[in-house]
């Protein structure tokens, strides 16, 4: 008897244990949404400081040919040269994937940013497939950072 009651605590505490885990997950991905989100809201307002704190100092971003920034210091210069001759907005996000491992996370999306030009010149459209991954943060207001990006032309639409 006192063998099954054993094993009847130790289910219990093993189906708390896994209803803990599936809570973090859960605040885990609101998190991280909220985190995504506030990325492209900052783009919209040319929030470089609201960038910079979603963004891990060691972050790097490759976009294709000579276009890689190493470091955050990097990113916040060419964020400040980009938002004072452009306009940036997200037009399109649509997830392809996200995937949680622990402390990481990795989402992969098709994107387009709209550019309208401060000059008055015409407004130009970029689409992109991004891959990025996430740590957790303590220093970043959602306890998520992007530390690596790479992006490519998106394929065609159907």
């Amino acid at each position: 008897m006192k063998t099954l009651m054993y094993c009847l605590v130790f289910i219990l505490l093993e189906i708390n244990c896994s209803a803990g885990d599936r809570n973090d997950l859960e605040k885990d991905k609101k998190d991280f949404i909220k985190t995504t989100e506030m990325i492209r809201s900052a783009f919209a307002r040319g929030d470089v400081a609201m960038i910079t704190s979603l963004h891990h100092p060691n972050v790097i971003k490759a976009f294709g040919g000579n276009n890689y920034v190493d470091g955050r210091d990097a990113m916040v210069k060419g964020l400040i040269q980009t938002f004072n001759s452009v306009k940036l907005e997200f037009t399109e996000n649509k997830i392809e994937n996200t995937l949680f491992n622990g402390d990481t996370a990795v989402e992969t999306s098709i994107f387009t940013m709209k550019a309208t030009p401060k000059n008055g010149r015409p407004i130009s459209y970029s689409r992109g497939r991004a891959m990025v991954i996430y740590i957790r943060y303590k220093d970043s207001p959602t306890g998520w950072a992007s530390i690596r990006e790479m992006a490519q032309a998106a394929p065609d639409e159907k």
